[in-house]
């Protein structure tokens, strides 16, 4: 954005902040349209991710599930275990522990920081100013060769070790199709604490009128990432509900 005199900034403060406003606005409505429209997204009810993770040239499957409701888990299956992830229950945030291969909570800070985000599917930007959440167009910027909008999202505080903490993430939209290939966020808890947690979206293929990316990457910044390769998305999946059940096992 060009450098604006000092005086004229703050002669035109309420008007510029206006139209940057909206600004941001015409990108997340041109983002919602690209993936399949705003009434579509609202029908969704689940989602099921069928997906493959390489780790020391051995590809895992997952099972991602993601509901409306705010439940959510990734299923591994691992030699011939199944190993529960970021279980959601719709009260308690979960996980099979990989030494002792049983269900255990998450800790009560970790699972609030999680409840910020209910609510959010099928997208955090559908319908975020109901939410109370605040997007800003920060400009454009290139990524690996790609011209794109960098629009950043505040969302619900965070509460760390019982001080409050910004809750925001960088969306990079293609400036061509407006569709998001990138999200950067400041990871706010353990061994990584303070550094820039990136993932990386591509591939996006149709299912059912909706467009999603089918190639992930998940990392740290300027450490690399860990790919994720998507091979079935279904909508509205049928799901026992014991399935996100936590079980207290002795």
């Amino acid at each position: 954005m060009r450098t604006m005199l000092l005086f004229f900034a703050l002669i035109l403060t309420t008007s510029f902040t206006t139209s940057y406003a909206q600004t941001a606005d015409e990108v997340i409505t041109k983002y919602l349209t690209a993936m399949g429209g705003v009434d579509n997204l609202k029908k969704l009810e689940g989602i099921k991710m069928t997906a493959k993770v390489n780790q020391g040239g051995m590809d895992i499957p997952l099972d991602i599930y993601n509901l409306k409701d705010g439940r959510q888990m990734t299923v591994v299956n691992f030699q011939g275990k199944v190993i529960k992830q970021g279980v959601f229950d719709g009260t308690n945030l979960w996980g099979t522990n990989f030494m002792t291969m049983k269900a255990e909570k998450n800790d009560a800070e970790t699972t609030e920081m999680f409840k910020t985000s209910l609510g959010d599917f099928p997208d955090p930007f559908l319908n975020y100013s109901a939410k109370g959440y605040k997007v800003e167009l920060i400009g454009k910027e290139t990524v690996e060769g790609t011209e794109t909008f960098k629009i950043k999202l505040t969302k619900k505080p965070l509460t760390i070790e019982g001080k409050t903490e910004e809750n925001v993430s960088f969306y990079f939209f293609d400036a061509e199709d407006f569709i998001p290939i990138l999200v950067e966020s400041e990871i706010k808890v353990g061994p990584a604490k303070g550094q820039i947690s990136q993932i990386t979206m591509s591939d996006y293929q149709e299912v059912n009128g909706l467009f999603f990316p089918f190639a992930l990457g998940q990392g740290v910044k300027g450490a690399g990432s860990q790919p994720i390769v998507i091979t079935k998305i279904e909508l509205n999946p049928q799901v026992d509900p014991k399935e996100f059940v936590f079980t207290e096992e002795k």
